[in-house]
């Protein structure tokens, strides 16, 4: 246990030592003065943004679920707030952002076993929809970087990672369904509700077992990856970057893999700085301008993260102290 806790503060540690030498390199003038130039306004637009894709992300969960097991939208909405915040602005890993996810489902009385499925389920159609989004972003990136000399090793490893994420999905699905025992055997350690409803297995079954439902799911979290998109291009607009919209989608795509390759990385810091730095470039943009996004999604982050950790706290405390 200890190890682990050492394992991750290392790796925290590290990432911040990248993050604060990319910065120190490229210029610390330069970066802070992109980042001044959006204002207080343009962070605001930013994180009213943010809210828009957000509610996307909790349509994209409510869909997954029948409706007998459905909550009121902002709960889901909520909810996934909790979960993207515990993942992008604490040291815990992405899992522990889907079990806090759950864990207010079944608080608001939606069944435990679905609670416990649909959160592995919605990670799954969102890996889903991210994958379409990768190939829409590899495709408006060959177009941009076929001219570029040098160009063939990226476009290679885009092609490389579109290609083989498409059977991990389908092993990630036959994984869920046919290890459903372990899956519910390590459900009934987060979630001991879970043995008064549903079984995992039952609701995993379910909610694969309906195409319509799992398709609604995917749309909706491509919606929310373009919107992603949407919002790094007006970040960037913002710092004065002068890119197109298809780059701007197109170099948020190869960002989000990337982020998704460097998972175990907590809150991936340190990753998305050098992700940003080393990618704008490739679209004619500064680096600082690219560092400047970085820190502009930092705050964002910050700004909708902590009230949201506040909530589920305060949800979770008072559970605890209740009867």
């Amino acid at each position: 246990k200890w190890g682990s806790r050492i394992g991750v503060g290392l790796v925290l540690l590290a990432g911040l030592i990248a993050a604060v030498w990319l910065i120190w390199a490229i210029g610390f003038q330069a970066v802070i003065a992109s980042v001044t130039r959006a204002g207080i306004g343009g962070l605001a637009l930013l994180c009213l943004f943010s809210l828009l894709v957000f509610a996307l992300l909790a349509a994209a969960w409510f869909y997954l679920l029948p409706p007998a097991q459905r909550r009121s939208l902002p709960q889901f909405l909520l909810g996934r707030m909790v979960r993207d915040s515990i993942a992008e602005i604490s040291p815990f890993s992405p899992v522990g952002g889907m079990v806090a996810a759950a864990r207010l489902m079944i608080l608001d009385g939606m069944d435990a076993g679905y609670a416990a499925a649909s959160v592995a389920a919605d990670a799954t159609t969102e890996t889903m929809a991210q994958v379409a989004f990768l190939a829409f972003g590899v495709a408006l990136a060959l177009a941009h970087f076929r001219p570029q000399p040098n160009a063939g090793p990226l476009i290679g490893a885009m092609e490389a990672a579109l290609v083989l994420a498409i059977p991990g999905i389908a092993l990630l699905i036959a994984l869920q369904k046919k290890g459903a025992d372990l899956a519910e055997r390590i459900a009934g350690r987060f979630f001991p509700q879970s043995r008064e409803g549903s079984s995992f297995r039952i609701a995993i079954h379910d909610l694969y077992d309906a195409p319509g439902r799992l398709a609604a799911s995917a749309a909706l979290h491509l919606a929310a990856w373009i919107g992603a998109g949407i919002r790094i291009f007006i970040a960037f607009r913002l710092v004065g970057a002068p890119i197109s919209l298809a780059d701007a989608i197109a170099l948020e795509a190869l960002l989000c893999t990337l982020r998704s390759v460097a998972a175990f990385v907590p809150a991936g810091v340190g990753v998305q700085e050098a992700g940003y730095a080393m990618l704008a470039p490739l679209f004619g943009i500064p680096a600082e301008m690219g560092l400047a996004v970085s820190l502009l999604k930092r705050a964002w982050e910050i700004v909708i993260g902590v009230p949201s950790l506040i909530y589920w706290q305060s949800v979770e405390s008072r559970k605890a102290w209740a009867p």
